[in-house]
Order: C-alpha cells, then sequence, then structure tokens
C-alpha cells in the first residue's frame, strides 16, 4: 500500500450527520498510522472496532480510549506483538451505530406463490416496515460490511427484504390456509414471522426489534372472486336473519299482546349476554420496548454486564468474530472448524434448490418463492 493513502490517527471520532449510517470507516479510504496511546472516543450508542490486516481485533463501547496493549488483549492474543504497540500501527477502525433504525420498508419485487386451499395456487404481494439494532458490531462487519460493502440502513434494508420475503413465503405456507382467512391475522402472523427470522438476523449481528405487515394483496381476478363469495356470504346472513324474524313474530302473534312491558324485558334480557361480552373484551397486548438493560452472554446465557468482553460464569469470549454455520455458535478467532458440531468456519450454508422449477431459494427454506412447491430434504 502506497504512503499516498496513509492517514495518520492519533484522535478517532465520529458523529453521524445523516442519521442512516450504519457504520463508518476510519480513515474512509487506505490505512492509517495509529500511532501508541491514539485516543479513541465513542459516544453513547456507538461501538468502534479495531481492524489490522483486514480482520476484526477488537471492540470497544463507550468512553474514550488509550489504544496500548493492554487495552487490546484481543490483538495481543492474535498477533503476539514483540514490539508491544510501541511502533506505529496501520490499521482501520469501524464507528458502528448502535440505535434502532426505524420504519425500513420491506415487500416483495415480484409476487410470491402461494397455495391455497380454496383458490388453489395464486401469487401475493406483501409489504411491511421493520426496525432493526446492531447488537454484535465485530460480527455485523465481519458478515456484512466486510464481505458487502453495505454502510447505510437503505443498503443493508435491500439485502434484508429479500430474507424477510422468503421466510414469509414459508411462514404463510405453514400457517394460513386461505387468504379467505386472512382477515384479523396479520399481528399474529407478524409475530410469528419475527421468531422466524430472529435467527437470520442474528447471524449478521442483528437484532429484529420489530416488523409489521401493512398488506397482503391477490391478483385483481382473486380479490373479484374472494368480493363474491362475501356477497354470498352477507346473503345466506340475511336469509337467516328472515328466518328468525319470522319465528320472532311466530312467537310474538301466540303471546298476550297487552303485555308489552313482558316482551320488552324478555328482550332486554336476551341482550344482556352481548353486552357484557363486549364490555369483557381483552384489551390488546401492550407491546414493550426493545431496549434491554442488561445482555446474555450467547453460550451459557448467564446475565452479563454490557461492557464485558468475558463472561464471569462460562469465560466465552463476548466480541464475536464469526458463527458456525451450520449450529450458530460464536466461533474464536483464525476457527478453522466448529467446536461443537466439526463444521469447517469458512464453509457457508447450501441454498436449497427446488425440484420442480430448480429456483435456488434461502439455507432452511420450506417452500419455493418461484413456484410455491414444498421443497423436499
Amino acid at each position: 500500500m502506497g504512503t499516498d493513502n496513509l492517514v495518520f490517527l492519533e484522535l478517532i471520532e465520529w458523529f453521524d450527520e445523516t442519521g442512516n449510517e450504519l457504520t463508518h470507516r476510519i480513515p474512509e479510504k487506505g490505512s492509517g498510522e495509529l500511532k501508541f496511546g491514539a485516543q479513541l472516543i465513542v459516544r453513547e450508542s456507538q461501538a468502534a472496532v479495531l481492524f489490522y490486516k483486514g480482520k476484526a481485533v477488537d471492540a470497544f463501547g463507550p468512553g474514550r480510549h488509550t489504544l496500548k496493549t493492554g487495552n487490546i488483549p484481543v490483538l495481543t492474543k492474535l498477533l503476539s506483538a514483540p514490539w508491544g504497540m510501541n511502533s506505529p500501527l496501520r490499521a482501520e477502525v469501524y464507528m458502528v451505530n448502535l440505535k434502532v433504525f426505524t420504519n425500513l420498508k420491506w415487500g416483495t419485487r415480484d409476487p410470491v406463490a402461494f397455495r391455497d386451499t380454496a383458490l388453489g395456487l395464486i401469487r401475493l404481494r406483501a409489504h411491511g416496515i421493520f426496525n432493526i439494532r446492531i447488537v454484535q458490531p465485530v460480527l455485523f462487519i465481519n458478515s456484512l460490511v466486510g464481505t458487502m460493502g453495505m454502510y447505510s440502513a437503505d443498503e443493508i434494508g435491500d439485502y434484508l427484504k429479500k430474507v424477510i420475503v422468503s421466510r414469509f413465503n414459508d411462514h404463510l405456507g405453514e400457517h394460513l390456509d386461505s387468504i379467505i382467512n386472512l382477515t384479523g391475522r396479520y399481528d399474529e402472523l407478524a409475530d410469528g414471522l419475527q421468531k422466524r427470522l430472529q435467527e437470520d438476523f442474528s447471524r449478521f449481528g442483528l437484532a429484529l426489534s420489530q416488523i409489521f405487515i401493512t398488506s397482503i394483496t391477490p391478483p385483481p381476478e382473486v380479490q373479484k372472486a374472494i368480493d363474491d363469495k362475501s356477497r354470498l356470504e352477507v346473503f345466506d346472513d340475511l336469509d337467516r336473519l328472515v328466518k328468525m324474524k319470522a319465528a320472532m313474530a311466530i312467537e310474538k302473534a301466540s303471546e298476550n299482546t297487552g303485555d308489552a312491558g313482558s316482551g320488552m324485558g324478555m328482550g332486554l334480557g336476551l341482550m344482556m349476554p352481548a353486552m357484557f361480552a363486549e364490555m369483557l373484551k381483552p384489551g390488546q397486548k401492550n407491546h414493550q420496548g426493545d431496549a434491554q438493560k442488561e445482555s446474555k452472554c450467547p453460550d451459557c446465557g448467564n446475565s452479563i454486564p454490557n461492557e464485558s468482553k468475558f463472561c464471569p460464569l462460562c469465560g466465552h469470549q463476548q466480541v464475536v468474530f464469526s458463527q458456525c454455520a451450520n449450529c450458530g455458535k460464536n466461533l474464536p478467532p483464525n476457527a478453522r472448524f466448529c467446536s461443537r458440531c466439526g463444521h469447517p468456519a469458512d464453509e457457508k450454508p447450501a441454498t436449497r434448490l427446488c425440484k420442480k422449477c430448480s429456483t435456488e431459494n434461502l439455507p432452511g427454506a420450506t417452500f419455493c418463492n418461484q413456484c410455491g412447491e414444498k421443497l423436499g430434504d
């Protein structure tokens, strides 16, 4: 690397003026000459990740940090640096925004196939919004920023919505028999979809705070068929109403027409159960906030302080560099195989190929996005 791209780093800090940047590289191009004792200022809702020779070596929380050997134990462990940080170090720093990014839009660019039990194979369009935040800065940079060069919420949103649409298709196929029964189930489907996506997002160091489904729309001809069915159901209700009115008229004719008060009391008595049922309806559930004051060790589940780099119970390193593509276990730096399942650390999960239309789907997909066929083993 030439000296033209070299920047001398003595004071490192960053403020997001756009409000849309997930991460920011310092320097923006080339490498920086990181001096011994350089000052790193990390604001609240930020984290800093130090990179050396293209590899993340440590993460820093909010505060003012003096970069010395004792403050960078992971770097010392990785490099066993004989010079002990007494000489300048060429490195880069990625500043990560840990705030909740809201109102990110997702939707189907092309209609997805859905096998409806009442209407057959139809294609649906769906749209909604979702909120994300970065919970593992090093894993996020290693998995998305470092390999794909995504820095803003818009750039990462374009990729994540493809994951959402794929999982949405699976979730809809497993939990909805017909879109005729879709009314009133948006919240239920969104809650299930969020749980389904948690593992996908966690592999990128992200947490899916909330996801909402704003619309699920079939093609116009299918919508017309649903409207026609709704009209028929209205006619059925009218038929039952006419029969009920006729029965009430016969009952009234057989009674003593002079006792009007008794008839009114009977009517009120019939109405009371419905009135009480309406009053005792359970209220809508309250959505709790996303922020959690304490974090948990991803390996043993023990509660630990947010600034801890190692779990006091099991000793697991909290700075997540990468995760096993097979079982999701956090992997230490330079790992070649997973210590839990033995899976190669650099091997990515295979996509699922539809035998009917040969479309590639995400790993773990249940239904094909193109033809709606259930994917076999």
